[in-house]
């Protein structure tokens, strides 16, 4: 003997959402985005939804589970808002455009999941947070041994992929390679350093040891050049302008371009320490300008 079950006609938004298999409160959304009408209130003010609504439902929540947006099942539904108001525009269903851009956005977030895979692989191959960054800069750095790169080395790599992208960060890493391999400029690099970051705000911009510090800064820099040259990091420099494309540049996730994301990095400079950047800067560039007429 089979029982006898009787359908209701309407049921209340729990057992609405339990069939459903979502939530009250997405109904709820759903019915203050207009994706889902809302239905007439039962004697004791709760809502009734009947089959229709449970179909629209279930609709809603099959394209949900394949990506589809609100916004976009709103139009499939042909339920639009109008900008101005409130009120429902009538539309002719276009799933045709709903699923093209489902398919867009689908294959974007394929492209994004693969870098991810990616930088995850190479962060389990170096075992430090150097696998994090591109792999044009990761590849460079690769042949150091553990623990050559300090923490500072690999924040001064972050920042300058970010402004500057993978090409950037990779010709910088040529310095940061010398100077795991060369304790002589490590330690003039530690002792320079120190005597910038003590030109407090108590230090006058025109202080005499604001351009005798950029002094001895651009001469460390003109020595760092030649262990570069002397270790042929500059020929692999070459190379990796050479390799460098577009789909590298893919990698870079830079919005702005770098003279703007400059002016967004916080340092915390004082007006002399800010000279000397400037000062040792500008002596650098003509240094290297004199040394390439003189090898001309």
């Amino acid at each position: 003997m089979y029982p006898s079950l009787t359908p209701p006609r309407q049921v209340k938004i729990g057992d609405a959402a339990a069939f459903a298999g979502i939530t009250p409160r997405a109904i709820r959304h759903y019915h203050e985005i207009g994706l889902l009408p809302e239905p007439e209130r039962g004697g004791d003010g709760r809502r009734r939804y009947g089959y229709d609504d449970m179909t629209r439902l279930l609709w809603i929540r099959k394209m949900a589970d394949a990506g589809i947006s609100l916004d976009d099942m709103r139009a499939a539904f042909g339920e639009a808002r109008d900008e101005a108001g409130d009120e429902a525009l009538d539309q002719a269903p276009d799933i045709e455009s709903v699923l093209s851009r489902l398919e867009e956005t689908l294959a974007a977030q394929e492209a994004a999941i693969k870098r991810r895979r990616a930088a995850v692989q190479r962060l389990q191959a170096v075992g430090s947070p150097l696998g994090l960054l591109s792999e044009l800069v990761t590849g460079r750095l690769s042949h150091l041994p553990p623990g050559a790169l300090r923490p500072s080395d690999l924040d001064a790599l972050l920042v300058t992929e970010r402004i500057f992208g993978p090409l950037g960060a990779a010709i910088q890493a040529g310095t940061f390679i010398v100077l795991a391999t060369h304790p002589d400029l490590r330690a003039e690099e530690d002792r320079l350093e120190a005597a910038e970051a003590a030109l407090d705000d108590g230090v006058e911009p025109d202080d005499p040891r604001v351009e005798e510090l950029a002094v001895q800064r651009c001469a460390h820099q003109m020595a760092l050049n030649q262990a570069i040259e002397a270790a042929g990091l500059d020929a692999a420099e070459e190379k990796i302008f050479e390799i460098y494309d577009a789909d590298l540049k893919g990698e870079e996730g830079t919005e702005m371009s770098a003279a703007a994301a400059i002016t967004k990095m916080p340092y915390d400079f004082s007006p002399a320490r800010m000279r000397c950047v400037e000062l040792a800067g500008r002596l650098f560039g003509e240094a290297l300008a004199d040394a390439h007429s003189t090898d001309s």
